[in-house]
């Protein structure tokens, strides 16, 4: 896939991940998502399941401060950084997306999520890990 063709896609699915609704041809109708957490596994196919599942894991709106995008031969690979508030609280977690485009559109999507970090657990980390690069 072309540089220019994955980054526009990259674009549309950090629309999705900060939002929770997908841009118009972001995912192909029958899209199917694995989805990757610490210690359990889910699998969902189409577009509104694909919608419930985000919406499930991460009800609230946020932001994507830092993200990569880098072309396969047949999508592209997205890492991303979240943050997002809820239930009082301050949130963040790294994914990682392995995307299959066919046709335009996203057809398969894998998703690897470290789990969600709440302040505290952030504020841990900070204390006991001095990251090279943040």
């Amino acid at each position: 896939m072309n540089e220019s063709t994955a980054h526009e896609l990259a674009d549309k699915l950090i629309t999705f991940l900060e939002t929770g609704d997908p841009p118009e041809g972001l995912f192909r109708p029958d899209v199917f998502c694995d989805f990757t957490l610490p210690l359990w596994r889910l699998q969902v196919a189409g577009v509104e399941e694909v919608v419930q599942a985000r919406r499930r894991s991460h009800p609230a709106k946020g932001t994507v401060p830092r993200w990569r995008c880098d072309p396969t031969a047949v999508g592209f690979v997205l890492e991303v950084e979240e943050r997002w508030t809820d239930a009082d609280d301050h949130w963040y977690c790294r994914e990682l997306f392995r995307a299959d485009v066919t046709a335009g559109a996203i057809s398969d999507l894998s998703v690897y999520c470290t789990g969600d970090w709440d302040s505290a657990q952030q504020e841990r980390h900070g204390r006991e890990v001095a990251l090279v690069r943040p």
